[in-house]
């Protein structure tokens, strides 16, 4: 929640400098959202790499056909929310950001002191493939040192995210606001901003409505007391803004939901990290909201937004479990399938941290469902060898 704070101080300050602020103040802002946007790209395949990576060679622990049925059920929520996702943002904002939706920009006449172009070691596709092969090459042959590296290297990454990027970003969107009020476009643009954060908010609770009334319907539970037991764990993550963090509750909460604790404790730790229908919600709703507003970017068809969304299913392993790491994982594919430019990512950032919380909000209690799934189709987790011996002892 403070980050939240941080980014409304940094738009509000952002809009006086754009208004106020002297000219070399302004070509200092402008230096300033140069170079860390650069930085930001050079992460980028850094966040892919490591996380993914990780994440893959970790997927080695438990019943293969418990792991299977788990993730393919998490993917496929993530992808179908998506979709939602697109079907209504594609319908409905079009009509409801009326004439503000692509309008011509003016061209601001301030430039940076000077550009520094730092290139990323490879792009976002070599960045997929590289941490899947390895991911995956680790998980099968067991290689120990190559874990290590893989663990060591998401460590630095997030701990560059957790000390630089991320405390950094309300100054990047004050330097963005500020752009674009001198430019004369920022009130335009936060006009849009409620109407697009009320959407995503309401995709959120209709995409939980579907999953729980569907699963109560087809497992003979009933639907609101699925939903209820999973509350505790819906409104700590609206102020954790960390399905990591919200973790503890969520196991308490899917217990209560009666499924059995070996799958609770499978189940809900790794979909922490695979299962995120609510910020794949909030990304596909704003992406389409910015290039609705972005002169020179088009709506894509369904040719180019399935891609899209089947891409940011998989992406989306890579967020880190802190404040706003989706929308940093997601940067990538946003800028080299849907074309953004700068400005637009930085729309984005703005967007996707102002309701932070309550995406992941939806991914936890989405979680939940994935578990009553998987204790259905699967039962109970086999136990390790050490542990199980000790209950026989």
């Amino acid at each position: 929640m403070k980050l939240i704070l941080k980014l409304l101080a940094g738009m509000a300050v952002g809009l006086l400098l754009g208004l106020y602020a002297p000219g070399p103040l302004l070509t200092l802002l402008l230096t300033f959202k140069g170079l860390f946007s650069q930085f930001i790209g050079f992460m980028i395949p850094l966040i892919i790499v490591f996380y993914i990576m990780s994440g893959i060679a970790a997927l080695e622990t438990g019943s293969g056909r418990m792991l299977g049925w788990t993730v393919g059920l998490a993917y496929a929520s993530t992808i179908l929310s998506g979709v939602l996702a697109f079907t209504a943002a594609s319908a409905l904002l079009p009509q409801w950001l009326g004439a503000a939706a692509a309008a011509p920009v003016a061209a601001n006449k301030l430039a940076p002191l000077f550009k520094l172009e730092i290139k990323p070691l490879f792009d976002v596709m070599t960045a997929l493939m590289l941490a899947f092969v390895f991911g995956l090459g680790i998980a099968a042959t067991g290689a120990a040192r190559l874990r290590e590296i893989a663990e060591q290297g998401k460590d630095i990454v997030e701990k560059v995210l957790a000390r630089v990027l991320v405390p950094l970003l309300p100054a990047y969107i004050a330097c963005e606001f500020a752009d674009m009020a001198a430019a004369g476009t920022a009130f335009a643009t936060l006009k849009t901003f409620g109407v697009v954060l009320l959407m995503a908010i309401a995709l959120h609770w209709l995409w939980l409505a579907v999953l729980y009334g569907a699963s109560g319907a087809l497992l003979g539970r009933n639907p609101l007391s699925l939903l209820r037991a999973m509350l505790p764990a819906y409104f700590t993550a609206l102020g954790t803004m960390s399905s990591a963090a919200t973790i503890p509750v969520a196991l308490r909460s899917a217990g209560n939901m009666k499924v059995s604790p070996p799958v609770v404790n499978f189940v809900m730790p790794l979909c922490a990290t695979i299962h995120l229908c609510g910020s794949t919600i909030t990304l596909v709703s704003c992406a389409t909201a910015v290039m609705l507003m972005t002169h020179g970017l088009d709506v894509p068809g369904w040719d180019v937004m399935l891609p899209f969304i089947l891409l940011l299913g998989v992406t989306m392993v890579a967020a880190p479990g802190a404040p706003g790491g989706g929308v940093m994982s997601a940067l990538g594919i946003l800028s080299s399938v849907l074309g953004f430019p700068e400005a637009s990512l930085a729309l984005m950032i703005a967007l996707y941290l102002a309701q932070d919380s309550f995406g992941t909000a939806c991914n936890v209690a989405g979680d939940g469902v994935v578990a009553l799934w998987v204790d259905r189709l699967v039962g109970r987790a086999p136990q390790p060898a050490g542990e199980a011996a000790a209950q026989r002892g």
